[in-house]
């Protein structure tokens, strides 16, 4: 489909976010491509009772991203360390292959380059994600069971 700025729409990626819209309860999601950016965002649904939300003018669009989140005083900032894995999707993730399992990868386990670290399910799909680099697992930054987004910090590998 061809929007009326002549832009190429992949409409199948969009009903794809939108699903997953629905899945994980959020309710905006974006995704980057090179220059392409598809934003999917829904209003939720007004709840009896309740007035609707007031609505305000979206903030002027910025090319920059700035994130800002000072690591408490003593504890390691590990968004600028090397070894740091991000999550490719946005999901839930699992760092056991089932309840009664061990960890993929705990604090202190060795790992070598593709060794699976741990389990993002998005849209009823299991996604291994693999180590990068062979190395010492130093940190593990989420929870079993924990919803995550794209680009979030998952474990540092040293």
């Amino acid at each position: 489909m061809t929007d009326p700025n002549g832009m190429q729409v992949d409409t199948a990626l969009v009903r794809e976010l939108a699903e997953l819209l629905d899945e994980t309860k959020l309710t905006e999601i974006e995704v980057t491509d090179g220059e392409r950016r598809i934003r999917v965002v829904r209003k939720p649904a007004a709840q009896a009772g309740y007035a609707p939300a007031p609505q305000y003018a979206p903030a002027p669009a910025s090319t920059t991203t700035v994130e800002v989140e000072a690591a408490p005083s003593g504890e390691k900032d590990w968004k600028t360390h090397p070894g740091l894995v991000r999550s490719p999707i946005v999901g839930t993730a699992y760092l056991t292959p089932d309840p009664t399992s061990p960890a993929f990868a705990a604090v202190g386990a060795t790992v070598a380059a593709g060794d699976t670290l741990l389990i993002i399910e998005a849209m009823k799909v299991m996604n291994p994600i693999v180590a990068p680099k062979a190395g010492k697992v130093i940190h593990v930054c989420i929870g079993n069971e924990m919803p995550v987004e794209y680009d979030q910090p998952l474990i540092v590998i040293e």
